[in-house]
């Protein structure tokens, strides 16, 4: 079973958290260094997801908005032209 546990974590338990610890103090230190949180970081994340599927929904209704538009003009000349051609 130890070598099961081994293979899984890639090497021997001990020798793995000492790493595991080492490149947390290095992670943290850099955070620390930075000033950023993880909540903050996952806040930053969620946001910036958030704001760019407002951006595409906000582009997706604009064009929508200048379909409609668009129509409104575009429908009853087509209508007219159609009527009017049929009249030759």
């Amino acid at each position: 079973m130890n070598s099961n546990l081994q293979r899984f974590l890639g090497g021997s338990p001990a020798a793995i958290l000492v790493k595991l610890i080492f490149l947390s103090l290095l992670v943290g230190a850099f955070m620390a260094f930075l000033n950023i949180t993880p909540i903050g970081l996952f806040e930053r994340v969620f946001r910036m997801i958030r704001d760019v599927f407002d951006l595409g929904f906000e582009s997706i209704r604009e064009v929508g908005r200048w379909i409609l538009y668009g129509a409104m003009v575009v429908v009853p000349l087509w209508l007219l032209s159609r009527i009017f051609a049929r009249g030759r």
